[in-house]
């Protein structure tokens, strides 16, 4: 039976066929391993404890994962793009949004390659666009230890016009406001946030500003167009104070139109993060390599349901996707939880409809 509004299974089953010829490993129980990844996903559910609905050892998913992870995560990328470049099929320009989130880890730390001194907390880059309503990946990178933020956003920007883009425009959050981020995006029009305390202006302001960092030469710093405007915020009490908030752009446009115009495309790369961390499974791993694999399998899941968006709502999508990878359900020790879980999405899918 087809359910109308829903899509069809035939469309779910190739999904479930893709997500396992992207996670091709090799070898006796390179199949187990990926389905036990798929399932952590779908279940936002440790590694280590779907394992045993496939009848492989913890141990031997992180092996797998371990030697064969940087091929996997290429190929998932590759993937990633080919969806998003699919749904922007004849798209010559895209706004680009670039931010990172941050993944804390709990647990033993990972030496070296964490983005914190203490290796428990990274961060991973991205670049969307937002075309008809969905926000589409089109780059990726992890931010390691010794990355500079200048750095981060010239990969993300390579990789996009690698894929035959024109960027018509560039946003970045407060936390990329650096004078060598500024020079290589001044390249492109953009607009970036700016710390208030790094520019020291407390008032209502549409004006030219020149950086002045200790760091760099007189003949490397930037001026740009700094937009200064407040906030009323409501304390305890109800006392009621303004809050400042800063942009810097080289757009020649409307004070008013160039927030609005941050907002639009910056604003919903919050929303994608959230979305793909709602399909991040937990792992006792420490490894580097085992940890970017589970986010990038993490972000091609919602990249692949961004496919849908508008069919099916997230979670609805999550539960045709953990029907489909059915023996799951009837692992033993988790036999209540699931199928009780099952019925709840089951549920409220069709008191939707």
């Amino acid at each position: 039976m087809v359910t109308p509004g829903l899509p069809h299974q035939n469309n779910i089953q190739q999904i479930g066929y893709k997500l396992l010829s992207m996670l091709n490993f090799k070898g006796k129980k390179g199949e187990e391993v990926a389905k036990t990844l798929i399932s952590a996903c779908l279940w936002n559910d440790s590694v280590e404890n779907k394992s045993r609905a496939y009848d492989v050892s913890p141990q031997t998913v992180r092996n797998y994962v371990e030697k064969q992870g940087i091929e996997v995560i290429e190929k998932l990328l590759e993937n990633a793009r080919k969806i998003s470049l699919e749904i922007l099929k004849g798209v010559k320009e895209v706004d680009l949004s670039i931010d990172w989130t941050t993944k804390t880890w709990y647990g033993k730390p990972v030496k070296g390659l964490g983005s914190s001194e203490k290796g428990s907390s990274w961060n991973y880059a991205t670049a969307t666009t937002k075309y008809k309503g969905r926000i589409l990946l089109l780059a990726f990178i992890p931010q390691v230890n010794g990355m500079t933020k200048d750095e981060i956003v010239k990969n993300l920007v390579e990789q996009v016009v690698a894929m035959g883009f024109k960027i018509r425009l560039i946003t970045l959050d407060a936390g990329f406001y650096t004078v060598d981020v500024l020079n290589f995006i001044s390249h492109f029009n953009y607009i970036i946030a700016v710390p208030v305390g790094d520019v020291k202006v407390y008032e209502e302001l549409d004006g030219d500003y020149m950086t002045n960092s200790k760091r760099h030469r007189r003949n490397e710093q930037v001026k740009f167009r700094l937009l200064v405007y407040s906030r009323e915020k409501v304390r305890r009490k109800r006392k009621k104070r303004l809050v400042y908030f800063a942009r810097a752009t080289n757009l020649e446009i409307p004070k008013r139109e160039v927030l609005d115009l941050y907002n639009k495309v910056r604003g919903p790369i919050e929303s994608s993060y959230r979305n793909i961390k709602a399909f991040l499974p937990f792992t006792s791993s420490t490894k580097f390599v085992f940890r970017i694999l589970i986010f990038v399998l993490a972000l091609v899941l919602y990249s692949l349901y961004t496919v849908f968006k508008g069919e099916v709502g997230r979670e609805e999508f999550r539960l045709l996707l953990i029907l489909l990878f059915f023996p799951d359900l009837f692992n033993p020790e988790n036999f209540t939880i699931n199928v009780i879980e099952t019925l709840i999405y089951t549920i409220d899918l069709f008191l939707r409809r």
